[in-house]
């Protein structure tokens, strides 16, 4: 279906094209790659990891990009990075992280995810480890509470396209603005809608029935479960990578999920810390701490 990449917000931003699809990205700081995916679930922009809740509380970096090469992006269909109708799956996000990766010219990195962005961090783990020294996983999502209200957004939108059509959300999303996360019935193609005019027509000319079930599938294949999803358990606990699981405890970052993922990755360190108690001072000494000590394993090599 309709592919476009979206306009760069700035001229010295820099972006390339991973199977098609612009990903506008940064590269912070010096030292081995650290490849990020971004908190804030459908908004997972690159500028989160400053702004975005317990992120903007921990500053993450202004202290990670002293010893590591942090690399942030915004993920395919959010903020200036593009996008493509079709039935995206977690393995679409992970293709988004490894072709950066390519890009930048390393085989190897650490990979961070936070909230919604721990789900592709154990997939690339899973379909990808010998490209992934360890892995942070940041108040990973999940929980009843989180996939109930989840699948909520996805239908509001679905029932917004019943009412007003695939040119109703083009009209919805130029006059609002919003992204999914804050507006459900834009859907989950609202950012690219919003910054590319053309994309925005292409979608409006969709058929409405064949858009209808596959945000339908799109939903029930990636939060198909009551805890952390991105990779099945089997697979998990056959991962061999060094893993750091930091516990949320909200509605969407439920505590299960993260002793979930303790308990399926074998060679996981818990952080058994409330999140009032995870801090400027406390979490990038933890986090550094713990890439340090996985970094020692074995190098990392440019291709």
């Amino acid at each position: 279906m309709c592919a476009r990449a979206g306009r760069s917000r700035a001229a010295d931003v820099p972006t390339t094209l991973i199977d098609g699809i612009k990903t506008n990205y940064e590269v912070i700081g010096n030292g081995p790659p650290l490849l990020m995916y971004a908190p804030a679930g459908f908004d997972a922009t690159l500028d989160k990891w400053k702004t975005q809740g317990v992120y903007a509380r921990i500053k993450l970096l202004d202290h990670l990009p002293k010893k590591y090469s942090c690399i942030v992006f915004d993920r395919r269909e959010t903020g200036q990075s593009g996008g493509r109708v079709e039935r995206i799956t977690w393995a679409h996000y992970v293709a988004q992280g490894k072709g950066l990766l390519e890009h930048l010219k390393f085989k190897r990195a650490h990979l961070m995810g936070g909230c919604m962005g721990c789900c592709p961090v154990v997939a690339f783990g899973v379909a990808h480890p010998e490209m992934v020294m360890s892995m942070i996983l940041y108040w990973p999502v999940g929980g009843a509470k989180y996939r109930i209200s989840t699948h909520k957004r996805f239908a509001d939108h679905l029932a917004y396209v019943e009412q007003r059509g695939l040119a109703g959300v083009v009209s919805l999303v130029m006059q609002e603005g919003k992204a999914f996360n804050a507006e459900p019935r834009g859907g989950p193609w609202a950012s690219v809608i919003k910054s590319d005019r053309a994309f925005a027509d292409a979608y409006s000319k969709l058929d409405a029935g064949k858009y209808t079930q596959l945000v339908a599938d799109m939903c029930r294949t990636l939060f198909d479960r009551d805890t952390s999803p991105g990779a099945e358990p089997d697979d998990l606990l056959r991962c061999e990578i060094p893993a750091l699981v930091v516990p949320g405890r909200d509605v969407s970052h439920a505590t299960s999920a993260a002793r979930y993922l303790e308990e399926c990755l074998p060679k996981a360190e818990y952080w058994d810390v409330l999140p009032e108690a995870q801090t400027e001072q406390t979490a990038p000494a933890r986090l550094l701490e713990f890439l340090d000590r996985a970094g020692d394993r074995r190098g990392t090599t440019a291709i």
